[in-house]
């Protein structure tokens, strides 16, 4: 039967390989068309995913074919758990594509969160499910994501992440996790532009960079070609001013000509003024191949920190995703590509369709609207 599996975004799943190998009443397309508009209305495990096409079931019938009845939890279970993680990842990453276009000067934050509750036995967290995602900041969208084999394991997946993406023209954050050479020469070769967050990993560039910086701050960047740039936000008593400093004079590095399009190094000081909490001065520094415009650059930095609010803070309060019960075989790692999904779906009709602007909101519509539900998953 055709229907929503046949077409819009699940048209790129269409060809993902089924794990089952009999006693197939329920085909895959259909299940994830299920399990899609579960997430999307709010259900959280198996249970809820099965008791959402119960519920819907006279709606689903009208275009998915359930002969069989309709799905039990254990079916979704054990259908996500096996299915290839790679696979599916493909399969997203072909829809995004076609969905997102990564023009030049466009920014790529990639950044890794943990599922907390996603180990299998309580005593054992080393298989707490690690996910490393690519977020286009100018509109919200997962662009791709890779599970990382643990958390100390998050830079083989990042470089594995570079290397699936085409980046012509757009700009990559990533924080000090990633500050290493080869990564920033594999931006450099997929044709992007790199912004690299260093820090204590990198004790002998951190150092070089940290003090020649501070002292050019201190002494007024006298002689020293530069760029500067501030700004100030003020909400509910805390002020909040960040300096950015940028210079392409680097002939006092004596790692510049080992790093792959080094064009410039960028300091930004963050001071605050927060009521109970009082006075602080923070300094973060970066390695950049962009031109030493510090405008750009506080952009491009603060751009970075939207993976964490309009990503992570999103999953973990709007999808609860720390709070998911799902641990067996690659099932957490799949419920999660399914989540980014839904929230990128949300994000791409929620404006033009409903009033409401946040994802809670949107979610609650798509339950009551099945219109607006349809409309998504084929749009």
């Amino acid at each position: 039967m055709d229907g929503p599996a046949n077409s819009g975004p699940l048209r790129c799943f269409a060809e993902l390989p089924d794990p089952r190998a009999a006693n197939v009443r329920h085909r895959l397309p259909d299940l994830l068309v299920m399990a899609l508009c579960a997430v999307i209305c709010d259900a959280e495990g198996w249970d809820d995913f099965a008791d959402f096409v119960r519920v819907k079931a006279k709606w689903f019938t009208t275009f998915l074919d359930l002969q069989h009845g309709v799905p039990s939890a254990d079916t979704f279970r054990r259908v996500f758990s096996r299915l290839d993680p790679d696979a599916f990842e493909r399969s997203f990453m072909n829809w995004m594509q076609a969905v997102v276009e990564l023009s030049a000067g466009q920014l790529v934050a990639i950044d890794g969160k943990s599922i907390r509750r996603s180990f299998e036995h309580a005593w054992d967290k080393v298989g707490m499910a690690h996910m490393v995602s690519a977020f286009v900041a100018h509109n919200g969208q997962v662009f791709a994501q890779l599970k990382a084999d643990g958390k100390g394991q998050e830079l083989a997946a990042i470089v594995q992440l570079l290397g699936l993406i085409d980046l012509k023209g757009a700009t990559v954050t990533i924080d000090a996790i990633a500050a290493h050479k080869p990564v920033a020469q594999q931006i450099i070769d997929r044709g992007g532009h790199y912004v690299l967050a260093v820090k204590g990993n990198q004790p002998t560039l951190h150092q070089a960079i940290r003090v020649e910086l501070d002292d050019m701050i201190r002494d007024g960047f006298a002689g020293v070609r530069h760029d500067h740039h501030e700004s100030i936000d003020a909400d509910h008593g805390r002020i909040e001013t960040r300096r950015v400093w940028v210079t392409n004079q680097l002939d006092w590095l004596k790692q510049a000509g080992d790093w792959p399009g080094l064009a410039s190094v960028a300091v930004v000081e963050a001071e605050r003024d927060v009521p109970a909490h009082g006075h602080s001065i923070e300094r973060r520094y970066y390695v950049s191949s962009l031109p030493a415009d510090a405008a750009l650059h506080a952009r491009t930095i603060r751009g970075h920190w939207g993976i964490e609010n309009r990503l992570h803070y999103v999953l973990d309060v709007s999808f609860r995703e720390d709070d998911s019960r799902i641990r067996r075989g690659h099932a957490p790692e799949n419920v999660s590509r399914l989540r980014r999904l839904a929230l990128n779906l949300l994000r791409i009709h929620g404006d033009r369709h409903t009033k409401r602007k946040s994802i809670k909101g949107r979610r609650k519509i798509a339950s009551w609207d099945h219109d607006f539900l349809l409309h998504m998953i084929t749009g």
